[in-house]
């Protein structure tokens, strides 16, 4: 099992490395959102977003507040505008390709 810093950074960026959670991220950097609208803007079902949002949120990466009946989603823009500031600055000065880093297609 690993240990420390190592652990950390394995729950942190498995959480990030789903692509449905990145993009509900994307959404989530326009504006605060409900899960359907979050669903509605990516064409995914609502449960499968409610259980993406719940990964997220159990890391800290989004927040949530009650209006009304509906609960609003938003990012945690202490850590992920810094975290988001870093990831395009990496990609543009040291990945190929003009900040397009290399697929590995199966």
């Amino acid at each position: 099992m690993k240990k420390g810093l190592s652990q950390i950074c394995y729950k942190f960026f498995s959480c990030l490395s789903n692509p449905t959670r990145l993009a509900a991220i994307e959404k989530l950097i326009e504006k605060p959102m409900s899960v359907n609208e979050i669903a509605n803007a990516l064409g995914e079902e609502q449960s499968m977003i409610s259980h993406n949002l719940k990964t997220l949120l159990e890391c800290n990466l989004i927040t949530s507040n009650r209006l009304g009946k509906k609960r609003i989603y938003s990012l945690n823009t202490e850590t992920m505008e810094a975290l988001l500031k870093i990831v395009k600055n990496h990609a543009k000065k040291y990945c190929p390709k003009g900040g397009k880093c290399p697929v590995k297609e199966d």
